[in-house]
């Protein structure tokens, strides 16, 4: 199994803390591999087979299980001993009433819980409502291109990334045949689309949300309005702003899109209109849009600010008065730093435009113009820092 390092760090980490760990994610990003890897770590430490317990609610299996009440017998009849239990949950939102068992086992303090979901719950306040507060969320995305890396480290950088931009599904790393890579990924959809959006929103015109969700492909990295995807929708068919809202909080809290709200730097305060929009995986783009490749910019945008929302607390866009800057990344200390993203910048004229954004903000914080040029590809204009986008991806320092 590809190793998720960043990821199983923070689960030993937060290893029988009291508290229930939530595993939330797009399906097929590889939640129940994390399982895997922290089952073998575990087995590593000395823990036996019999204080794991691991349960996949989409198995048929455990359909009976699905009943909260005996999902709590069955454990607790698996649990006799004065000793420490793992308990991992997977798709638990499959089970009635999942909350109450989760929280009523989590009173066993031999017992530490891990659980797994990719819907709505997962991604929203209900859950905090739900498991009433005593958990924690590691928010998973999938592979990272220096996790995808790590099985290409053959193949320079460059010709890795040709393979990471057609999608970073764990699943689709090795696979070569494009038939078999949009199946998948057609599969993917498929469960995203119909099973956690569709069912769990009560969405009624399946036509029109995947006609939002392609538009918002298309203009993947530009400010995007509800009124302006009204507008767009309005010359074919009679829909309201407040539908398409709905619609699009539906894709977000589905989570095959992600939601840039825009930052004003100047004023440090979120701004209510004009966010961006990026796609969990690139794969879903090629799907949707017959020629979504040709669009490098874009990508490289987009895979930018998918790694940027796997090292930073929160993500923004940046309006700076009338310049604006890619992406506000604001850590866990509340401190911003700052990123412009271009294709190159070979040319005079557009690295003077992209470092301008930057040069206008007026504070010390750190600031980044990553891009995917080869020659010249590391430069410090007067403490704004340039690097190699793919150098930056795989945490090469230069």
């Amino acid at each position: 199994m590809i190793q998720r390092e960043r990821y199983l760090d923070w689960l030993i980490r937060n290893k029988n803390n009291g508290l229930v760990k939530v595993i939330s994610g797009v399906r097929r990003s590889g939640k129940s591999s994390l399982f895997e890897l922290m089952k073998e770590k575990l087995r590593k430490d000395g823990i036996s087979d019999e204080q794991i317990i691991h349960l996949n609610f989409e198995d048929l299996r455990y359909i009976e299980l699905r009943d909260f009440l005996k999902l709590n017998e069955y454990i607790l009849k698996l649990t006799p001993k004065n000793q420490n239990y793992y308990i991992f949950l997977d798709e638990v939102q499959n089970v009635k009433k999942f909350e109450e068992v989760v929280n009523s086992l989590n009173l066993q303090e031999k017992l530490d819980i891990y659980i797994t979901g990719s819907n709505a719950y997962f991604m929203s306040g209900e859950l905090a409502t739900l498991l009433t507060g005593r958990y924690l969320e590691l928010k998973i995305l999938p592979l990272s291109f220096k996790e995808f890396y790590s099985e290409y480290s053959y193949l320079r950088p460059e010709e890795a990334y040709e393979k990471y931009i057609l999608t970073s599904f764990p699943y689709l790393v090795h696979t070569e045949n494009s038939d078999d890579r949009a199946i998948y990924i057609q599969g993917a959809y498929n469960d995203i689309v119909l099973k956690d959006i569709i069912t769990r929103y009560g969405i009624t015109d399946q036509d029109v949300l995947e006609r939002i969700l392609v538009y918002l492909s298309s203009v993947i990295g530009s400010e995007v309005s509800i009124n302006k995807i009204a507008n767009v929708l309005k010359q074919d068919i009679s829909i309201s702003n407040n539908t398409v809202e709905r619609y699009v909080d539906a894709l977000v809290n589905g989570l095959i899109l992600y939601k840039a709200p825009r930052y004003d730097i100047k004023g440090k305060s979120l701004l209510r209109r004009l966010e961006k929009y990026y796609l969990v995986d690139m794969g879903f783009r090629s799907l949707m849009l017959p020629d979504a490749k040709q669009d490098y910019g874009h990508i490289l945008e987009n895979i930018i600010y998918l790694e940027l929302k796997r090292r930073y607390y929160h993500v923004y866009v940046g309006k700076n008065n009338k310049y604006e800057v890619d992406f506000v990344c604001i850590d866990s200390h509340a401190n911003p730093t700052y990123f412009q993203v271009a294709l190159q910048t070979l040319d005079e004229k557009v690295l003077e435009r992209e470092l301008r954004s930057l040069e206008m903000i007026d504070d010390s914080y750190p600031k980044y113009l990553l891009t995917l040029d080869t020659i010249n590809k590391n430069a410090n204009y007067n403490g704004i820092i340039k690097m190699n986008a793919l150098d930056w991806l795989l945490g090469v320092e230069k």
